[in-house]
């Protein structure tokens, strides 16, 4: 069930930062963006090992 809520999640956040990369097209948020993304998908894969509490 986590990982479930985490893809979705996951979904939403990448939606809402998109929408936000689009709009604003500067090289330098683009690069924040992209480290949050990537902390995020670790963060992700990380967590789907822990046990459902």
């Amino acid at each position: 069930m986590k990982l479930l809520f985490g893809l979705l999640g996951a979904a939403m956040m990448l939606a809402f930062l998109a929408s936000f990369v689009i709009k604003v097209k500067e090289p330098a948020m683009m690069v924040v963006v992209a480290i949050g993304i990537v902390m995020m998908l670790v963060d992700l894969w990380q967590a789907r090992n822990e046990a459902d509490t």
